[in-house]
């Protein structure tokens, strides 16, 4: 890669200021104790890395420590003073096909399925080559995390899922063990440090290509291979959410705390390519109450019994959706009930069924926190909730009969999710129901990328050294998300990025830009 011109390092003064005066005339490393061991030393001179990895959520740390592990010297880049992101704040699903937890269950599943489900949740309008390539290494993921010591013991069944896949885990526990191995093999990390634009330069015959990224600060860091870009969505920015998706202005922002489309907006405008944007969904489940003072750290933030054999009614008692559906397709409707509001009634057979954080299935949770109300009676029950009691009575009557097969589900409901399991009838005291809503917990749309997660300009060229993975990435989800495969397409895409950055950094002729 011929090498740049008109770039310039920072000289770091004592008072913390920084000027681009220096031009950079070599692509030395220098370390101190402290950078490595993975933090960042601002009185050395850093004058090149392999790749640059922005946002420090799953899909980043998985980028940068695969980077790291085939020898790339690989910079981690987060915007707040924690890492994590969303990731922090999931549900630690993961969906996975043929692994040994489902067999220990009797669960028969398979790649081919895992891609039609995929396919089918998207109403195939997503991209069938990134699907193709998230069905054929999503089990190398698997391993691949495992052997990090990382253990997934538990299967569940979730939405658009035709078998159980749900293979979770502590977010916070895959974040640090994630952290741990990339420090170890030697990516520098750096917090606090937001980008503001891509930096680009020129190689011969004029073409340019991204080489590294400017700080909010106005510091410039450069990188042979290429930018990864890990940000995550914008469900904290009311404006992008007003542009791209005003249908869910009334959603409840729940992403990430630096969510705000950083990343979307710096490719934007190099003329990346955005796909999906009007497919992106909210999701259902979210608590409407608050958790009894001291429980908030124990209350689950989304909450769906709809699997489990839950009905989901709106404030007249009435059901409005078949509950089998994704729960971002629930969400959707949720929004056009009255103030945004529906609730999910279920009995004792379903709260048996609960499961412990992080599964979104955590029902005991919920009841001790006290966003779940319990009574002995469905009249009490709606007394409860605000619910009107005679529309829930005639509501529940008719779906335990559609149950019992003496007559049809009103809204063609036959099994729990997606053709797995029979729903069961609401009967069994004590009665359970959480007041919930729509949160805008991600976006699963924005930037186009191909199979090697290369992002394409409006004209579906590659925008050479610049990669997009997770939640950013666009094309993968279609119309509608699959539960748990948000995370494991942020490891898989991750290092399939950061593999051809590396490679690129690589290449007879690469140097640093100088």
């Amino acid at each position: 890669m011929p090498s740049a011109s008109c770039w310039y390092a920072p000289t770091v003064m004592s008072h913390g200021a920084a000027r681009r005066d220096r031009p950079i005339r070599a692509c030395c490393w220098r370390r101190s104790r402290a950078t490595k061991r993975g933090r960042w030393n601002m009185h050395e001179t850093h004058e090149g890395y392999d790749v640059i990895v922005v946002g420090a959520g799953m899909a980043g740390h998985c980028a940068a420590l695969e980077a790291a592990r085939i020898g790339g010297r690989v910079l981690l880049l987060e915007k707040t003073a924690r890492y994590g992101g969303s990731t922090r704040m999931c549900g630690g699903a993961f969906a996975f096909a043929g692994t040994e937890v489902q067999q220990r269950n009797g669960i028969d599943d398979s790649s081919a399925l895992l891609e039609e489900d995929l396919m089918k949740a998207g109403k195939y309008r997503n991209d069938p080559a990134l699907v193709h390539v998230y069905a054929e290494r999503q089990y190398e993921a698997y391993q691949w995390l495992e052997a990090l010591g990382l253990r997934f013991e538990k299967v569940s069944l979730s939405g658009a899922q035709s078998v159980p896949r749900n293979h979770s885990i502590s977010p916070v526990l895959v974040l640090e063990t994630l952290h741990r191995a990339a420090l170890e093999a030697g990516v520098v990390y750096r917090d606090q440090a937001p980008v503001a634009r891509l930096v680009t330069a020129s190689s011969a015959g004029g073409a340019r290509h991204v080489a590294g990224v400017q700080l909010a600060s106005g510091e410039r860091l450069l990188a042979r291979g290429g930018v990864v870009i890990a940000t995550g969505g914008f469900s904290r920015s009311a404006e992008l959410v007003e542009r791209f998706v005003p249908h869910l202005r009334q959603a409840r922002p729940m992403g990430g705390e630096g969510n705000t489309g950083d990343g979307l907006r710096m490719a934007w405008a190099l003329g990346a390519d955005l796909v999906d944007m009007a497919y992106a969904k909210g999701s259902f489940g979210a608590p409407v109450g608050e958790p009894l003072p001291g429980r908030e750290d124990d209350a689950p933030r989304l909450l769906s019994a709809m699997y489990r054999g839950a009905i989901v009614v709106n404030k007249a008692g009435r059901r409005f959706c078949n509950e089998s559906i994704s729960y971002k397709a629930i969400g959707d409707r949720c929004l056009e009930q009255e103030d945004a509001l529906a609730f999910q009634v279920f009995d004792q057979t379903v709260m048996d069924q609960s499961s412990p954080l992080p599964t979104v299935a955590d029902y005991r949770a919920g009841l001790e926190t006290g966003l779940i109300q319990q009574a002995e009676s469905l009249e009490a029950l709606a007394g409860k909730l605000g619910i009107d009691p005679a529309g829930l009575a005639h509501t529940v009557e008719r779906y335990n009969q559609a149950c019992a097969g003496a007559d049809e589900d009103e809204f063609g409901r036959t099994s729990l999710s997606t053709g797995y399991g029979k729903p069961t009838p609401v009967s069994t005291a004590p009665f359970y129901g959480l007041a919930c809503t729509t949160g805008l917990t991600s976006t699963y749309c924005g930037l186009h990328v191909d199979t090697e997660a290369r992002v394409l300009d409006v004209f579906q060229a590659p925008i050479v050294g610049l990669y997009a993975t997770g939640e950013v990435m666009g094309g993968f989800h279609g119309e509608t998300y699959m539960s748990g495969s948000s995370l494991a397409k942020g490891c898989i895409f991750g290092r399939l990025a950061s593999r051809h950055a590396v490679a690129r950094a690589r290449e007879p002729g690469a140097q640093a830009p100088a």
